[in-house]
């Protein structure tokens, strides 16, 4: 994104992305917002992994060419996910460069701000919606009157007044990231470990317009469009245009991702999803809970029944790649009820099973049920509960262990035929416990474990601890490895292993090449 033209006191948007292939929509948002300031408006984005005296040097470098009475503005985009370092950056800056304006603005900063280090050290907090706000603060520190507030409460015009953000997208951005889309903003359910359960409902973008927009994007070579709206499937008649947008420019490239629910699945929708052949589609499905209590005490709407229907329509019926979510550590969900759960989700088979730790997020209705549940999170972010009234310190570490070695064993695709057998049990989440358990008291590690450690040790277990036939074993690891593409050679595999072609990569093979490793396991 260029700079600002020399001489003009310059705005900058900034954010730490969790990593590279992740592009800002809010900040587009801001930008595409800017009014007559976008001129001198610039976008930064870096990632967390950077050291913040590097991000400094670089901020600061953009406002070397000014006169000391400008006035620069660095707006932030904080998340949980960011937030210790971007105040860090923030600390930095205000100690090198006092005179900058610092604002603030993001779900982390939109609640509880009087708690937070970042917003001391800040000028100004804008709380909820931003795109019309930021930019009438700034042409107030530029061109006065000066703001009397330090946190000044986000104003939420309708829809139709916000310039979508969809031209902000580089170049190299439809090239090598994830390009966020929304169609809708909100959500009208209200599941207390959510932000979104503080909206009053949830609001949709001219569809007409959204749809010029994704055209635009399409066309100028965008293939990947991951929308983040809550609740992708509430208005049906909207989800099946949106679906007849991609159908009608079917590509081999093209991906898409949508946030479903998983027990509104009508035949019309159904059948638009029928048409799209594999690679194409993917639905992060949230579940949370399969415990109907738990469900209730957390103001979480879900029929049980239809989701489990849905889910395996979806799996039998359809080619969409699922990630299915679960969350451990609600409040008085026990490690028995959880692993009920897990069985019942498992048992259905869907690609992914993505295993969450509840986070205490700012805001969220979950906090009301501290006392009542014992509930201990940490105290900085991401806010990970840590015990509750029904599930011990330990078991929550044991739990986040298993976490991780599910995501390596089972959700990255590696190991479909031997995930089989190792999970081979009347209850296949204490199969994988034991395996887990086994696996910490063996490595001592949860990071650092290649798939050649693990092709070892998967090995070492099944045969060693399982008493599973060695010679049938190994055939599946290797049949697993060889799929996966791999190019070592675990110790298991010694002589059995061919050479082959190194693979090309590009953006569209690297998002679903999990989902071909799936989908192989399924043939």
């Amino acid at each position: 994104m260029p700079l600002p033209a020399s001489g003009a006191p310059p705005i900058v948007l900034c954010t730490l992305n969790a990593k590279y292939i992740h592009a800002s929509l809010g900040l587009r948002y801001l930008l595409a917002n800017m009014g007559d300031l976008r001129a001198q408006t610039a976008l930064r984005e870096f990632t967390i992994a950077r050291k913040p005296q590097e991000l400094v040097d670089e901020l600061l470098g953009t406002f070397g060419q000014h006169a000391p009475s400008s006035v620069p503005i660095i707006g932030f985009g904080v998340y949980i996910w960011n937030v210790t370092q971007t105040c860090e950056v923030v600390r930095l800056l205000k100690q090198q460069r006092p005179d900058i304006k610092i604002v603030l603005g993001g779900p982390e900063v939109s609640h509880e701000v009087n708690d937070q280090e970042i917003v001391r050290l800040a000028d100004h907090v804008i709380t909820g919606w931003g795109d019309v706000s930021f930019p009438k603060l700034c042409r107030a520190l530029l061109y006065g009157p000066q703001p009397l507030m330090k946190v000044i409460a986000g104003e939420q015009p309708p829809l139709d007044q916000i310039t979508l953000p969809y031209a902000e997208y580089t170049d190299a951005d439809l090239a090598h990231r994830l390009l966020y889309v929304e169609a809708s903003r909100g959500c009208p359910f209200k599941c207390e470990f959510c932000l979104s359960s503080l909206d009053k409902t949830a609001w949709a973008f001219d569809l007409d317009a959204f749809l010029a927009e994704l055209n635009t994007l399409y066309q100028r070579g965008a293939r990947n469009f991951k929308f983040v709206d809550r609740t992708f499937n509430l208005k049906i008649d909207a989800s099946v245009r949106i679906l007849q947008f991609f159908v009608d420019r079917m590509a081999d490239d093209l991906f898409v991702h949508f946030e479903v629910i998983p027990d509104h699945l009508p035949h019309r929708l159904k059948d638009m999803i029928a048409r799209f052949p594999p690679g194409v589609l993917q639905f992060e499905v949230g579940i949370q809970s399969f415990n109907i209590e738990v469900q209730q005490r957390i103001s979480r709407r879900q029929d049980n029944d239809k989701t489990e229907a849905n889910l395996r329509w979806l799996v039998d019926e359809s080619n969409a790649h699922l990630h299915t979510d679960l969350i451990f550590g609600l409040p008085g969900e026990t490690l028995d009820s959880f692993a009920t759960g897990f069985d019942r989700l498992y048992g259905l088979k869907p690609h992914e099973i993505q295993l969450g730790i509840l986070k205490r997020l700012r805001g969220t209705p979950i906090a009301r049920h501290t006392v009542e549940y014992a509930m201990v999170y940490e105290a900085t972010p991401p806010y990970t509960v840590q015990e509750t009234g029904a599930v011990t310190r330990d078991d929550m570490q044991r739990f986040t262990r298993l976490a991780r070695y599910w995501d390596l064993v089972a959700n990255s695709g590696r190991f479909g035929q031997t995930l089989d057998l190792l999970m081979r049990s009347a209850s296949p989440f204490a199969a994988f416990m034991a395996f887990s358990e086994w696996l910490w008291q063996t490595t001592g590690k949860t990071s650092g474990l290649t798939p050649e450690n693990l092709v070892d040790t998967l090995f070492e277990y099944l045969t060693v601890v399982r008493g599973a036939d060695p010679q049938a074993t190994r055939e599946l690891l290797l049949a697993d490895y060889v799929q996966s593409g791999a190019r070592a050679s675990p110790r298991t595999l010694q002589g059995l292993l061919l050479q082959r072609p190194a693979p090309g990569k590009t953006i569209a093979t690297s998002l679903t090449r999990r989902q071909e490793q799936h989908v192989a396991r399924a043939i």
